[in-house]
């Protein structure tokens, strides 16, 4: 959570202040202001997350020894460096490559939108 320190201090604090002169609680300010205007911090956090842990190849090598048990990228680099015997089959891992892609983009895709949005957007008049 220390990447959406940023958001908050540079998020609006009349809003904030206006909800709470117009009789909202501390909940319902939090539910209505803070966390639409947090929403697209949240989103990227979420997206960088996701990133990071389906491509922790390290860990995976370190830990697992179970060909079983192997996480996509490390199934991906066993089949690079030679598990298919021999020749170099190179469509098979262009396209083993390309399956594990698909996940992280189609998750950017479904969150892109809220890449492009400003956090205080349409909150403050001025």
């Amino acid at each position: 959570m220390p990447h959406i320190w940023g958001v908050h201090g540079a998020r609006c604090w009349c809003v904030e202040e206006a909800a709470r002169i117009d009789g909202a609680s501390i909940f319902r300010t939090f539910w209505s202001v803070v966390l639409p205007m947090a929403k697209p911090a949240l989103i990227t956090l979420t997206i960088l997350s996701f990133q990071g842990s389906w491509n922790e190849f390290p860990h995976s090598l370190v830990s697992v020894q179970d060909p079983d048990l192997f996480t996509l990228p490390r199934g991906l680099a066993d089949l690079v460096s030679g598990s298919l015997g021999k020749g170099t089959q190179y469509p098979l891992k262009l396209g083993a490559a390309l399956l594990a892609t698909i996940p992280v983009a189609i998750i950017f895709v479904v969150f892109q939108r809220y890449f492009v949005r400003d956090a205080n957007d349409g909150s403050d008049k001025g």
